[in-house]
């Protein structure tokens, strides 16, 4: 694909070398724990992994020690500050300060120690509340953006913008990636803190357990969004690591929309719980519509391959098996 930067690689080395060592910053998030699981099955044979207690990404001389010390070949950087709109709305220096702490060390560090190729993974939410839909890439930084999760998106921002600035000024190799909504095993099923897949997965487990008639739900049900299962996203870090090597951020979407109507009644089928399902219309509804842009990436030849049911079904399996058993 042409760069009208002139900041286009070469790409396409990572699949033919399963034994290079293979940072994953972030690794048992819901993301990073899935680009962990692809790398295995694809045959990667050194991955470097430490938890937070092992190593402090805010921290810049642990991180700068441990490149030094590691020396990894290639980087994916997974590891973030994330949280609902509560959790953004009360923690705001905590979700702009630890996030630029993050990236800048382990993007420093990684360029400074002669990393190969560095992807770092972003959110939609970097994007103006009111961007064309589907959400193009050319739409960053062209207007406002969603006032709860601000402080996030900016760090976020900031994190494209410094990839870019080091392919610039030292034509090294670093990419981003934007995923839409995500959802799978590791997700956080938290009746507070959860997003809306798993929020609905967990009333309708705990309605069907509790011989309940009905679920209440909050709004009307109309707004459209764009769910990605994670191994898919996972799925397209490990293509992009392969086959890009662009200064522009890559969307990583499924392309296919649902109303929270139409989410609400799946996940009703796929729990199996059998009463009503009742809308709290006097509840806010949120952006009417939000979906990404996919083409970019399905130019490039990477298109998902789990349907919204299948991974549905997947999770609802890893819900059961990992969340309700341990608390019983």
């Amino acid at each position: 694909m042409a760069d009208t930067t002139g900041s286009e690689m070469k790409s396409g080395s990572f699949m033919s070398e399963k034994s290079a060592k293979i940072f994953v910053a972030g690794h048992r998030g819901l993301v990073g724990s899935a680009i962990v699981r692809k790398l295995h099955d694809q045959g990667f044979t050194n991955l470097v992994l430490r938890t937070h207690s092992e190593l402090d990404l805010t921290s810049q001389s642990d991180v700068e020690s441990f490149f030094a010390t590691e020396k990894p070949v290639y980087v994916i950087l997974a590891a973030a500050k994330v949280g609902g709109i509560h959790a953004n709305n009360t923690y705001p220096a905590d979700f702009i300060g630890v996030n630029l702490q993050i990236q800048t060390n382990v993007i420093h560090s990684a360029y400074k120690h002669g990393v190969k190729k560095l992807l770092f993974l972003g959110s939609s939410c970097i994007y103006p509340k009111f961007a064309p839909q589907p959400i193009p890439e050319s739409a960053l930084l062209t207007g406002p953006l969603e006032p709860t999760n601000e402080w996030y998106a900016i760090a976020k921002i900031a994190g494209i913008k410094m990839c870019q600035a080091y392919r610039l000024q030292h034509q090294w190799d670093a990419i981003s990636g934007m995923p839409t909504n995500l959802y799978g095993q590791n997700d956080n099923f938290h009746p507070e803190n959860s997003h809306v897949l798993p929020a609905l997965m967990r009333r309708f487990h705990e309605a069907k357990a509790n011989n309940a008639d009905e679920v209440v739900v909050w709004g009307s049900g109309s707004p459209l969004r764009e769910f990605l299962h994670v191994d898919d996203l996972a799925d397209a870090c490990v293509f992009l690591m392969d086959q890009y090597s662009g200064f522009e951020h890559v969307n990583v979407g499924s392309g296919v929309e649902v109303t929270i109507k139409e989410l609400a009644e799946l996940v009703k089928e796929v729990v199996g719980f059998k009463g009503k399902l009742v809308w709290d219309c006097t509840k806010p509804d949120g952006t009417p519509r939000k979906l990404m842009d996919n083409s970019k990436l399905a130019s490039l030849g990477w298109t998902p391959k789990i349907s919204l049911k299948d991974g549905l079904s997947q999770t609802y399996e890893w819900y059961l098996e990992n969340v309700v058993q341990q608390k019983q």
